[in-house]
């Protein structure tokens, strides 16, 4: 689908925003050159040397652009590091949120940008985010050639690992939470839930979650006796279903067992996500691990899902024990009257520039990402700014290249109308 504009609603537009709006149509072609430039570089997130070859791309524009610009390495996180860049003093000081790594990595097949037709392009990261690193770029660049720059103080951060964190998570993030402090509002350009007629004001945060249990190894004649008891596969059946009849149907609330392993002896290499086991099955199972996600709205709503799951692990099976340990990753990003005020304010803008309202999506469709760390620092947070397509993660992955101007002017008059009023 091709996303127009209509052009009879200029009038609604003042000659700082038709100037901003025209800057975005004079560089589309050459903003999709660039993305097209960026799509053919790999920067699959452990190819370290392409993540910074896209990171130079975009100091190179930035700095031209009058931006300061550091990379901050990530060797004490295992990763390339992120590209971040500051200008100005005055006014709002927006942090804008991107990533420079994708999912594909030099041994993926799919490795090129390949235009489809007028308004389809195809390539590995092509929207996820390559696309919404692009959207940024040029809303930067429209309020340059409009001479509103100095009107605002920008940050921006492109995150190197957002595809595949390095550890630990707190150093990888440090920097991008240190930013959140210092701004004001944080907007990011994740292609949220695929429809660009929505924005992204809640993502649910992600917590890891580990279930070891024991039993006795004994001959399974004597299982569910009272010196043998149930063993350890029973004991973990027993603690899944209790956490599904107690958190299933609480609203935004999901878990996950992603992979159970038991038996007599297990192994379970948690950083490659696999694992192997052996038993018998004349054998009661002496170990078993369960390993899984929790993804919540709020952080009560995570505390209060922990303490209903621990109290499911306590109620032991006879001669088995179980031990829930969590890991606590991505943040949750809750519904805040300041992402709600900033959605309004961009929805009138999209209306004004001639491309229609724009609601607020559902935070179940739309996965962790960097904003979070983010929304607990700023007055507003946004994400679901960046090009929309689909098939993201996968061969197919492909970009509308008709959303790239849309969204680029949506955000640069976002961007215009809360600097213009930020004093007022």
């Amino acid at each position: 689908m091709a996303y127009t504009r209509d052009t009879s609603a200029q009038d609604r537009l003042s000659g700082t925003e038709q100037q901003i709006v025209a800057a975005v149509e004079a560089h589309k072609n050459a903003a999709i050159d660039f993305l097209e430039r960026i799509v053919n570089m790999n920067s699959g997130s452990m190819n370290f040397d392409g993540v910074r070859r896209v990171g130079d791309a975009f100091d190179a524009e930035l700095a031209n652009m009058g931006f300061s610009t550091e990379w901050i390495d990530g060797e004490s996180f295992g990763r390339a590091g992120h590209l971040f860049a500051t200008r100005g003093t005055k006014g709002p000081h927006f942090l804008l949120v991107g990533h420079l790594d994708t999912v594909f990595e030099l041994d993926s097949p799919f490795q090129s940008f390949e235009r489809i037709d007028e308004n389809k392009a195809v390539g590995p990261g092509i929207i996820d985010m390559k696309g919404g690193d692009v959207v940024m770029l040029e809303a930067i660049r429209a309020l340059n050639v409009a001479g509103v720059l100095d009107h605002m103080t920008i940050t921006v951060a492109l995150i190197g690992d957002e595809e595949s964190s390095g550890s630990p998570l707190e150093l990888g993030r440090a920097a991008l939470v240190d930013a959140a402090i210092q701004a004001d509002i944080a907007l990011a350009f994740e292609p949220g839930d695929g429809n660009p007629e929505t924005a992204v004001l809640a993502r649910r945060g992600f917590t890891g979650w580990e279930l070891e249990v024991q039993g006795m190894r004994a001959h399974s004649s004597a299982v569910f006796s009272e010196k043998v008891g149930y063993g350890s596969i029973y004991e973990a059946a027993r603690i899944l279903t209790g956490f599904q009849e107690t958190l299933v149907g609480e609203e935004l609330l999901t878990f996950n067992p992603g992979i159970i392993l038991g038996g007599t002896a297990v192994e379970y290499d948690e950083e490659n996500d696999r694992g192997s086991a052996f038993g018998k099955t004349n054998v009661v199972s002496e170990k078993t691990i369960v390993a899984g996600d929790l993804r919540t709205i709020s952080p009560e709503q995570r505390s209060a899902a922990k303490e209903r799951m621990e109290a499911v692990v306590r109620k032991h099976l006879p001669e088995t024990d179980a031990t829930l340990s969590f890991r606590d990753s991505y943040p949750p990003m809750g519904m805040t009257e300041g992402n709600v005020e900033v959605l309004s304010i961009l929805s009138q803008a999209s209306v004004d520039a001639g491309y229609g309202p724009v609601t607020a999506g559902d935070p179940a469709d739309a996965g962790a990402a960097d904003v979070s760390f983010t929304a607990a620092h700023v007055q507003m947070a946004m994400d679901g700014l960046g090009m929309t397509g689909g098939g993201t993660h996968t061969t197919d992955e492909f970009a509308d290249l008709s959303t790239l101007p849309m969204q680029t002017i949506r955000a640069a008059l976002l961007m215009q109308r809360i600097s213009a009023s930020w004093s007022q």
